[in-house]
């Protein structure tokens, strides 16, 4: 029998039901509803005489509750009106399906009696089984339906095998790879890390060829790969993977994968059970973030900014689509996706309500027919997926992805990491680079971006051997004429900046290194604090107005020895917020120190025109004032100094001197001192200050309260969170307003 095709009448705007035997009027949730279809015949082995469309499930003639497809294990169950098996409802929606329509879905099996139910719309779909034992509500996401000819022990073995998994599952999962890698292969835990993602890569890539059709086979099994001629199999499957993805240089020309087949057989074991691509997004992140991080702790140094703080950051700063955002110690890449996915989703969110508002327009006009109505609904809902079609260059998500997510990582391994990470997460890893943060690269430079979020590295030291070396600064031809082009003389200047640093301490690119000048008349500088140098760098990679969250070790917030880092901020941006977080927010991913997190904006050009004018009106007004008691005291002291000269009382010369030099030093620190007083009266603004106690993390790593932003996890105490009452603040902050400051 040959596969079922789609009928369509293209003068009348008419899809023919299979089902009904009817032509219908073609909307785009009719079509959707129509391909669906095919699939359950072609691929999941349904007859049409298993199947009724747009039933009503009440009996009543209720229109709230028709399910779209209603399927039945046999066509004798239909017959005798038996107990359905799968219940589909079908959306036509671009955003992600939401819980309520779950919930719909849930509710349309358990009126008649399904044991599954599917969600779908053009985006994504959803697979459930309802526990009849459980009240309404309580449902298990699975990865999959049975096919139409499907026995009892097949429909065990799926929901035994083929489920949906939690975080903590896939971290183990995870983990137990790569003890099996550590173990057979001996190799120290960094490299097992890197096959670990290798194989990963490889699956990722095989699931996306299935889920477009490229392939029927699913190659990622040890049978297939058992099945091959050749010495190793799986790193067969890996060079086909890195030629897929060559132009992102993730791996090196030469780069294999370097396990026995044996060994690779029995992660491919343990991992082909399950789908990643159908895994949600949020799942995937959270575990390979835990699996990283109990890999690396304490291991190769690395840590990683746990969720609930990047969560919290990223809403912080509101990111909006065509903000362009850089990480420029990206680590694993967390901050780059989650803004990826938040904007994409106000992106969809954004589509969807334009097409529903055209919609609710068109089905108020009555002059229209039902063709006529159809035909315009279709016309408006390709030109609305073409503009939120990833793939498609120019629209929406594709500028998103290719145009507004870029991030940096010194370490090779992390950059890797967070490309693949963004890989599995729907995009944007083409701006990450392995690259030093401090340095220019391809498309980030100063004054480029709107948002900067970042967790630096803290407690190492830029020393004055760290140079600016030739292979920091080469760029390959290719991408030196997209920059170009795409950036013009930016581009070569902020290349040009780096290339006049050639075997330069890196410091001296910067400002904040204290420098001092050697015999030979040259600046020579010594080491500075990573995170101080970062401070500067976000600085000056943001355009003016741009926002930065950033964590940071909280001697910067109050270390004497450090006001000059705190000024050099307060002189080129808005203090917006300071959240003091928890000691043992970093214990769990290896890291002691207690930090805060700290947003700033950038002054615009003319915030800085007038805070740099108050700030010189401030301290002339200051040098006014002491003036006539600086030159009467200096005019004293260098008097009585010439005397002493006269005198030939050396002893009596040498102490005026230093009395003069130290009275000098006084009065400039007075100066600047009151200068700045004056300047924070005159350029005075509110910054919201707030102490956090949960922030969703225990020291040892697990689950715990969060106060921080919403979340079903909120303290008992916890009226409005952190992330709301900064919300009040930004809104009326004189409400905000107490003795002494602003809270």
């Amino acid at each position: 029998m040959s596969d079922l095709q789609i009928k369509r009448d293209e003068k009348k705007g008419k899809i023919w039901s299979h089902v009904r035997s009817k032509w219908l009027v073609e909307t785009p949730e009719e079509t959707v509803r129509q391909e669906y279809l095919l699939l359950l015949v072609n691929e999941y082995g349904f007859s049409l005489d298993q199947i009724a469309e747009e039933m009503d499930l009440t009996g009543r003639g209720s229109a709230s509750a028709r399910a779209d497809f209603v399927i039945w294990r046999t066509a004798q169950d239909k017959a005798d009106d038996n107990a359905p098996f799968i219940i589909v409802e079908c959306k036509s929606d671009n955003v992600t399906i939401k819980p309520q329509d779950y919930g719909q879905g849930e509710n349309y099996a358990r009126i008649c009696g399904a044991p599954f139910f599917v969600t779908h719309n053009s985006r994504e779909t959803k697979y459930w089984r309802v526990k009849k034992d459980k009240v309404p509500g309580y449902t298990e996401e699975i990865e999959n339906i049975p096919h139409g000819d499907a026995s009892d022990k097949d429909i065990e073995e799926l929901l035994s095998k083929l489920r949906a998994f939690k975080e903590k599952e896939f971290a183990d999962l995870l983990h137990k790879c790569h003890n099996i890698i550590r173990n057979r292969e001996k190799k120290d835990p960094a490299a097992a890390f890197d096959e670990i993602a290798k194989v990963l890569f490889i699956k990722v890539y095989v699931e996306r060829q299935l889920l477009t059709r490229r392939n029927k086979t699913n190659l990622f099994t040890v049978d297939v790969l058992k099945n091959q001629i050749a010495e190793n199999p799986l790193d067969n499957l890996f060079q086909e993977t890195k030629r897929a993805y060559a132009t992102d240089k993730i791996f090196e020309d030469d780069e294999r994968i370097n396990l026995k087949p044996a060994t690779g057989e029995a992660i491919v074991k343990e991992l082909e059970k399950y789908n990643l691509s159908d895994t949600s997004e949020d799942v995937k992140g959270v575990a390979f973030e835990r699996f990283l991080g109990r890999t690396f702790r304490g291991e190769i140094g690395q840590f990683f900014t746990p969720r609930t703080i990047v969560e919290f950051m990223v809403h912080m700063v509101d990111p909006q689509e065509d903000d362009i955002v850089c990480d420029p110690a990206s680590g694993s890449g967390g901050f780059l996706i989650r803004v990826f996915e938040i904007v994409r989703e106000k992106i969809l969110a954004d589509a969807d309500r334009e097409y529903s508002a055209f919609k609710a327009e068109v089905e108020k006009d009555k002059s229209l027919t039902e063709e006529q109505r159809a035909k315009k609904l279709q016309d408006k809902f390709t030109e609305v997926q073409a503009l939120i079609d990833q793939k498609r260059e120019g629209s929406r998500l594709w500028k998103l992805s290719n145009r507004c997510i870029y991030g940096t990582d010194a370490n090779d391994r992390m950059a890797r990491t967070s490309k693949m990470n963004m890989i599995m997460h729907g995009d944007g890893h083409g701006g990450v680079h392995h690259h030093d943060g401090f340095l220019n690269v391809n498309g980030i430079f100063e004054g480029r971006f709107d948002i900067i979020l970042t967790n630096p590295p803290f407690g190492a030291n830029v020393e004055p051997t760290d140079k600016v070396l030739e292979v920091d600064i080469t760029v390959n031809p290719a991408a030196q004429e997209r920059y170009t082009k795409e950036y013009g003389d930016l581009y070569r200047e902020a290349q040009n900046r780096v290339k006049a640093a050639l075997n330069q301490p890196i410091a001296k690119l910067f400002e904040l290194p204290k420098s001092s000048v050697n015999s030979k008349g040259e600046a020579t500088y010594g080491k500075i604090k990573t995170e101080v140098l970062f401070i500067e760098r976000c600085l000056d990679l943001l355009k003016p107005g741009g926002r930065l969250g950033i964590v940071l070790p909280e001697g910067i917030f109050n270390n004497p020895s450090l006001a000059y880092v705190r000024e050099f901020t307060e002189d080129r941006a808005f203090l917006r917020a300071v959240v003091s977080l928890p000691q043992e927010t970093f214990v769990s991913s290896g890291a002691s120190v207690k930090c805060s997190l700290l947003f700033l904006q950038k002054f615009t050009e003319e915030e800085q025109q007038k805070f740099d004018k108050t700030y010189a009106t401030a301290k002339a007004e200051v040098e006014a004032r002491y003036a006539d008691e600086i030159k009467a005291e200096r005019e004293r002291l260098e008097s009585e100094i010439e005397a002493a000269k006269q005198a030939k009382d050396t002893e009596k010369r040498k102490a005026l001197q230093t009395e003069l030099k130290d009275y000098l030093k006084a009065m400039e620190v007075r100066q600047i001192t009151e200068a700045r007083q004056l300047l924070k009266e005159r350029f005075d603004y509110p910054i919201f200050m707030y102490e956090a106690e949960k922030v969703g993390i225990s020291a040892t790593g697990e689950e715990d309260k969060n106060e921080l932003y919403p979340n079903a996890n909120q303290p008992a105490d916890c009226d409005k969170t952190c992330l709301e009452w900064y919300r009040e603040f930004l809104a009326d902050p004189s409400a905000f307003a107490v003795a002494g400051g602003t809270e």
